[in-house]
């Protein structure tokens, strides 16, 4: 055979990807009548590069995909890039340096569009340098047709069950972006501010509340009191007058209110927070809407007006301190509801907004997050908590120009909701004309659009639904959906996880999937989390080029599912050294069974030895990748191939192939194992390493087992006939002299392959017959004279069996 000294990392991995795809390798064929395995993963925002965590994820899921196409199954592992919404309008508007502001609708969506398709192209050849398996030709964008079509049916068909609805309500809004935003949306940062103790008027009586919000003052609607605080009884049904605006606010008891936090007594303004929403609902109290959509005081705040937010808390605070009316100030630190996309601290503003209704489904998410098998399970804890905070329906509206339309008119008369009909799907209310000429309630014949887009989280909650074809292809559909399995970070379970269970329920009364699995984060060598303003990002493609994709592969799995992994060089190094051993081992494995007829007539002993371990590997193998425990397949793979393959079996068998006087059925025992066991080894390491196994399947095995791929060759099958456990003690005992005697040899500083005259073992009966049924393979492995056994005084004690041995030059 002509194998190359070397293996090309950098030129095989290209040529390989190339292959698979032109080959048609990962293609899913829906005539197939195999069971079907799933994957619904992460569509990829185009508004940044593939950072490390991606990859590590990706890679992650990956492996499990790869493992179970061996096995047989039709693998549906569709692959998606979400170029919907806020990150992609804000990435075109930094790359063009053309705001939304400056064109028309139409203009900006399709540079959107545009920017977007261009942007996919580019981070695909990344996504597909991962060595990752998706069927390619099922990728979708989440603004194609096909999605658009997709959520808007979706929103119809909740908006029918009334499920979808519009309403005037508190929104949370990020002034920032312009935009309502959900509560999944927001994130607590811990912020520097100043808390001031501000002095109001009840009956002639000085009253001292504390707040980090004067500039809400305008907004107070109430003051209230915990119920147990004694120091504030005696203001029940009494009426606080707010300073500098002069409108009195009644004082009330509640028990939200904390008699700890300041001076045990706050002021409820329209809307500081989300306790403030609570109790304007709660106590039916007016609302007063001060702040507008930009961050800007509204008329409401009389002469600051048209201030920012930050400018009218100082003006407001300036006119408290002249007029006595501020107590006391105080610097402080303190959660703040923030954007978790720009990290503006968001406001509470009242809108008309849609929304989804679920906050009365609560239990019926918890059930489903109960049915659902987590791994990590501790990862559930995340779902549960979330669902039992939920304060608010979904807010699925969003104030911006690039996204997928509401298919909504109104009558321009009265209001009237026109709701598109499935069979126009997808339409766009401002291009489109609505499907009915007058208004059913007024007789108007005039329509407006709505000019709002559906949050991403709209469409990304319907990838199972957009992947599967829903209500497209029926027959597809009910194969596929509920899925095998859902990859997903650990941060984004509140966000994807949750409204795709939220979907899956309104909509097919089931959960998306069977399984979850979740992953961590990437860390950096210091095992700090990787952020653009630390300077510690690490790009994937700086690895594959430095060190290759089946090296970072080698690395993403050696984390645990949930656990965070640190980015070490030394793990990738470690790939290397692997993918060289491999290519070393194999090469010469496979030059010794050129011309191999693959007959056998009886195996050695520490053959049998060595197929008795392999197939308890498979085992473990197995369960471990049916568990989802890759990197235990990893780490037992990696310590079988070095040390029990390579550093001990390899070693014993070289004298049975080079030395003919050992005899052709010793040599053809060894060819058998050989075989068997590095075919097998290869299997298993192909789903974490595809291409360097690949490669070396093509050299030999591809054309031996009529495959043309190793990743659609059948998983190595357990045989429970060929474990042994008295023959893998003969061979450990055997690996036991070996490995002292070797250490012998080194600590008195001779080569491994110096000529001893003599062993002496001193042993048991029954160890010294296991022994004598190895001893052709310990003299040729030691370079052994004789192997004798008998009492004598010893210079070794063997580590593991102590035996005692005599080693004479």
């Amino acid at each position: 055979m002509d194998i190359p000294k070397r293996y090309d990392a950098k030129e095989a991995e290209r040529r390989w990807q190339i292959f698979w795809e032109t080959e048609g390798i990962y293609k899913f064929n829906p005539a197939d009548t195999s069971p079907i395995y799933s994957l619904d993963t992460p569509p990829p925002t185009v508004s940044g590069e593939m950072h490390i965590g991606h990859a590590m994820a990706y890679i992650q899921a990956d492996t499990i995909m790869r493992f179970q196409r061996m096995l047989g199954k039709s693998i549906f592992y569709p692959f998606g890039f979400d170029d919907n919404g806020l990150a992609t309008e804000l990435y075109v508007e930094k790359k063009t340096g053309r705001l939304a502001e400056e064109m028309s609708r139409h203009e900006f969506v399709e540079l959107c569009l545009k920017e977007s398709e261009l942007a996919e192209k580019r981070l695909l050849e990344d996504w597909k340098s991962l060595g990752i398996s998706p069927d390619w030709d099922m990728s979708y964008r989440t603004t194609n047709e096909w999605c658009r079509k997709t959520s808007q049916r979706s929103f119809i068909q909740l908006y029918n069950k009334g499920r979808a609805y519009r309403k005037y309500e508190p929104t949370v809004w990020c002034p920032k972006c312009g935009t309502a935003i959900a509560q999944v949306e927001t994130e607590d940062k811990l912020l520097p501010s100043t808390l001031y103790d501000i002095t109001f008027n009840v009956e002639g009586e000085d009253l001292f509340i504390a707040t980090s919000r004067p500039e809400l003052l305008p907004a107070c609607v109430s003051v209230f009191y915990h119920p147990t605080d004694e120091r504030y009884k005696r203001y029940a049904g009494k009426n606080a007058k707010v300073p500098l605006f002069g409108h009195e606010v009644p004082i009330m008891a509640d028990e939200k209110a904390d008699p700890e936090s300041g001076t045990g007594i706050v002021m409820c303004c329209t809307a500081g927070d989300s306790t403030d929403v609570e109790w304007w609902k709660t106590h039916n109290l007016p609302w007063i809407s001060v702040i507008d959509e930009r961050g800007k005081m509204k008329a409401e705040a009389g002469k600051y007006a048209g201030l920012r937010i930050k400018n009218a808390r100082k003006a407001i605070v300036e006119d408290l301190a002249e007029q006595g009316l501020l107590n006391d100030k105080a610097d402080i630190s303190h959660t703040v509801n923030v954007h978790e996309r720009c990290g503006t601290a968001v406001e509470y503003i009242m809108t008309k907004q849609w929304f989804i209704k679920y906050l009365d489904l609560k239990d019926l998410f918890l059930e489903a997050g109960a049915k659902l098998n987590w791994y990590p399970p501790y990862m559930q804890s995340r779902y549960d908590n979330w669902v039992k905070g939920l304060k608010w329906d979904w807010c699925i509206s969003r104030q911006r120009y690039y996204g997928i339309s509401f298919p909504v008119w109104y009558c321009e008369d009265c209001e009237f909701e026109v709701i598109a009909g499935e069979k126009d799907l997808p339409v766009v209310p401002s291009e489109d004309a609505p499907p009915i000429d007058k208004c059913p309630k007024c007789g108007c014949d005039r329509f407006k659009p709505e000019l709002d887009v559906l949050d991403t989280w709209a469409t990304s909650s319907l990838t199972p639904q957009i992947a599967a074809k829903w209500q497209e292809d029926d027959s597809l559909f009910n194969r596929i959906y509920p899925m095998s399995l859902r990859s997903n970070g650990h941060d984004i379970i509140t966000f994807w996880l949750f409204n795709t269970v939220v979907k899956g329920l309104l909509h097919e009364n089931e959960i998306p999937w069977k399984d979850v699995i979740i992953n961590g984060f990437v860390l950096d060598p210091k095992r700090e989390k990787m952020s653009k303003s630390k300077g510690n990002i690490i790009k994937p493609q700086v690895s594959i080029e430095r060190y290759s994709g089946d090296a970072l592969r080698f690395w993403a799995c050696s984390a645990k599912l949930g656990e965070d992994l640190p980015y070490e060089d030394k793990e990738l190094r470690r790939g290397v050294k692997m993918i060289n051993k491999l290519w070393n081992a194999s090469k010469f494995t496979l030059l010794h069974l050129d011309g191999y007829d693959l007959k056998l007539d009886e195996l050695e002993v520490t053959d049998r030895w060595l197929l008795s371990k392999l197939n308890r590997l498979i085992g473990v193998c197995t369960d471990s990748f049916n568990d989802y425990e890759f990197s235990n397949v990893k780490k037992t793979l990696e310590n079988f191939f070095w040390h029990t393959f390579c550093d001990v079996y390899l070693e014993i068998v070289k004298d049975r192939l080079y030395t003919p006087e050992r005899g052709e059925e010793a040599k053809r025992s060894a060819q058998y194992t050989l075989y068997v066991a590095l075919l097998a080894m290869l299997k298993m390491m192909a789903p974490i390493m595809p291409h360097i196994t690949e490669e070396i399947y093509h050299v030999y095995f591809a054309e031996k087992e009529n495959c043309k791929s190793i990743h659609i060759s059948k998983w190595p099958e357990l045989v429970g006939s060929m474990i042994d456990e008295t023959v893998e003690e003969t061979g450990d005992k055997a690996e036991d002299v070996i490995s002292a005697v070797r250490k012998y040899k080194t600590l008195n500083k001779k080569a491994l392959n110096a000529q001893i005259s003599r062993v002496l073992i001193n042993c048991d009966k029954e160890t010294e017959v296991q022994l004598e049924s190895t001893c052709a393979d310990l003299k040729a492995t030691l370079h052994a004279d004789v192997i004798e056994f008998g009492d004598a005084e010893d210079n070794i004690i063997t580590e593991k069996y102590e035996f005692k041995l005599r080693v004479d030059w």
